[in-house]
């Protein structure tokens, strides 16, 4: 296999949805979310324009039929539209009915918003439920990004696993559900987002620069380390969408870009990544 080294930018476009869904709907909370469609969308739309990156944006239903302009825009640039649930729950707290529901209310957004329903998902906070792979696939999914069981690998999730806390682990079937790993550490949200409520404080406001170090590295390590991966750096408008955060993105795409990094969508990485793997799901 020739080198090929992938590198996947998305976009949890959560607008105002992951506030509302953990109660969180004084103004000073919804204007936070409200900065992504309104002020960090277009600039990061002019951004990957300008360098001429198509990426993946994971949208709840509710932001694309609250912000259904920003939405447009997003999906008229050329930029994937990927699921991200209706509300921002994860599906461990919900209902198979409840989580399936959620996936058919998303999916019709999607597809008013694209004319097709999605090829991929993330989870709100990255939890998957026992019932989560068997209703992906059963609604046409080709992929998920919401597991850590690699790096630069993609994989094909399992089905059925049984865990229990006195007994081995048995795991299930592998399925044809292409799995694209992800990482808190290259997810922008635990660095640089600050939140403070009544019982807990989390600090973010990290330097941008000492992200930018970690971000590059593990883009080197792979290119050190593989002949053919995908990286995917997670971001959220609302976060990665201020001044200098900006500036850090910016400088990513170029040091990746010097280092014969190739930018591309999770959907056509995930094709590729079927054409080159020889073991079947």
């Amino acid at each position: 296999m020739a080198k090929r080294h992938i590198v996947c930018l998305t976009f949890d476009f959560d607008g105002i949805s992951g506030f509302i869904a953990r109660g969180q709907t004084s103004a000073s909370w919804i204007s936070r979310g409200e900065f992504g469609p309104r002020v960090a969308a277009p600039r990061l739309i002019a951004l990957l324009e300008n360098y001429g990156i198509k990426s993946t944006w994971f949208v709840p239903g509710h932001t694309i039929e609250t912000f259904p302009d920003a939405c447009e825009s997003v999906h008229a640039a050329g930029h994937e539209i990927a699921h991200h649930g209706w509300t921002h729950r994860s599906p461990v707290n919900l209902s198979r009915d409840e989580e399936e529901a959620e996936l058919v209310r998303g999916n019709e957004a999607i597809r008013a918003l694209t004319g097709r329903p999605a090829r991929g998902y993330r989870s709100p906070g990255w939890e998957l439920s026992a019932h989560s792979v068997e209703l992906f696939l059963e609604h046409g999914f080709v992929y998920d990004s919401s597991m850590m069981g690699s790096d630069y690998a993609p994989y094909y999730a399992r089905q059925g696993d049984v865990i229990e806390l006195d007994q081995p682990a048995r795991l299930g079937r592998q399925t044809a559900l292409v799995e694209m790993p992800i990482h808190w550490s290259t997810d922008d949200s635990p660095h640089f987002e600050f939140v403070r409520t009544e019982t807990t404080v989390r600090q973010g406001l990290m330097n941008a620069g000492a992200v930018l170090d970690n971000w590059v590295n593990d883009f080197l390590y792979m290119k050190d380390a593989v002949e053919w991966g995908v990286l995917t750096y997670t971001c959220h408008p609302f976060v990665i969408g201020r001044g200098h955060r900006m500036v850090m993105l910016e400088q990513l795409i170029r040091t990746c870009t010097d280092n014969g990094a190739i930018f591309m969508t999770m959907e056509n990485a995930v094709a590729e990544f079927q054409k080159t793997e020889t073991r079947a799901p």
